[in-house]
């Protein structure tokens, strides 16, 4: 196999399908990238056995026989940190019937030893299945407004993942960690027969990061679920388990609404949570009529913060307690100025949503309060 292009384009396409290499593996083919020919394309692809990405660039291949149809696994590692320590120049790369790997600049020549691309594991197919058709753009949003709060204890392996529910007039993505939840209902996501399935959350992010904006795929099959994103496919294992039933755990009857701007919200929990126990990340909310008191303390480092924010909050006086990161985190996720806080009682859930929703969209973010001593 032999064939030029250009450094950073090459860079480029690796770092994407570099994502689905295992840092360390019982199988050191593995930790490399494959490399064969599609046509008039170079086609790389990488798996860890769960997740798989599929990447296509343009190269000038040369003419040399049959070898241009060789199959050839490179060690990414070595040819990444290659890659990243050259400028932007034409590079030629050439792979012998020994597996030996050749890069060539006009500055310099660099040699690894590869596998043989016969040996790597094959690859799923997409052929299949059930197709949604959606755009990058809906699809990318989906999965950066809900992975955040998907869990990473194994021992829940059902909430280790994003939740889809498609449906004929919209579509749902809903994660959590049993701490925080978020539910995205958007009506660019549909088909005509309804599916759901879970996805791990590093294979979803993984497609979030390199998604168009222009129009993509997503393919259900048995076991496994395909993002065609342009050039580059993710394919995936799907968490075959049952998700939790996420609807029971959403108060619907929330007496207590605060108005707050999310930015001054946001400001205050961040320099209030450094006075905060570095163990709990407990910081406490004192609600009074037209005002916010967000308050924190380490005993252990005597140390203590108080910051009073301006609100729209009009019921009757109250305190809850709320892990700081996670207050940060779904914050972080709200885009519209003002937030809306509803809540029950200081033991109930609050139920969080922007102010302004976006067109089309329906967003609802639940998170679980901690408790305080006023009223263990």
């Amino acid at each position: 196999m032999r064939f030029s292009a250009s450094s950073s384009e090459f860079l480029q396409a690796l770092n994407v399908v570099s994502g689905a290499v295992p840092s360390k593996s019982t199988l050191p083919i593995l930790e490399c990238v494959l490399f064969e020919q599609a046509d008039d394309k170079l086609r790389m692809s990488a798996t860890d056995l769960e997740i798989s990405i599929v990447q296509d660039i343009a190269v000038n291949f040369e003419s040399n026989g049959d070898a241009k149809k060789a199959r050839i696994a490179v060690p990414a590692k070595r040819l990444l940190d290659t890659l990243r320590a050259l400028p932007d120049l034409p590079i030629q790369f050439s792979a012998n019937d020994e597996h030996h790997v050749e890069l060539k600049t006009d500055q310099g020549q660099y040699k690894m030893v590869g596998f043989d691309g016969a040996d790597y594991p094959a690859i799923p197919s997409f052929e299949g299945g059930k197709k949604i058709e959606v755009e990058g753009a809906v699809l990318k949003r989906a999965i950066h407004k809900t992975g955040f709060a998907a869990s990473k204890d194994a021992l829940r392996p059902a909430m280790m993942g994003i939740y889809f529910q498609v449906g004929d007039e919209n579509g749902r993505s809903v994660a959590t960690d049993g701490h925080r939840l978020v539910r995205l209902i958007t009506g660019g996501l549909k088909t005509e027969e309804p599916v759901n399935f879970i996805v791990p959350v590093k294979a979803v992010g993984l497609a979030g990061r390199v998604a168009p904006d222009g129009p993509c795929s997503v393919t259900v099959g048995e076991g496994y679920v395909g993002f065609s994103l342009g050039e580059t496919r993710v394919l995936a294992r799907m968490i075959d388990e049952s998700y939790p039933n996420y609807e029971a755990v959403i108060p619907v009857e929330n007496d207590r609404r605060l108005t707050i701007n999310r930015d001054s919200m946001l400001s205050a929990v961040k320099r209030v949570a450094l006075y905060s126990s570095s163990m709990t990340h407990q910081i406490r909310l004192s609600l009074r009529s037209g005002e916010m008191e967000i308050s924190a303390e380490d005993i252990e480092r005597a140390s203590e913060a108080h910051e009073i924010v301006l609100c729209d909050y009009s019921s009757e006086d109250m305190e809850i307690g709320f892990n700081s990161v996670y207050l940060t985190d779904i914050l972080n996720n709200v885009d519209s100025q003002d937030v809306v806080f509803e809540f029950s009682t200081p033991n109930r859930a609050g139920v969080v949503t922007p102010a302004e929703q976006m067109d089309d969209e329906d967003m609802l973010m639940l998170i679980m309060p901690v408790m305080l001593n006023t009223y263990a």
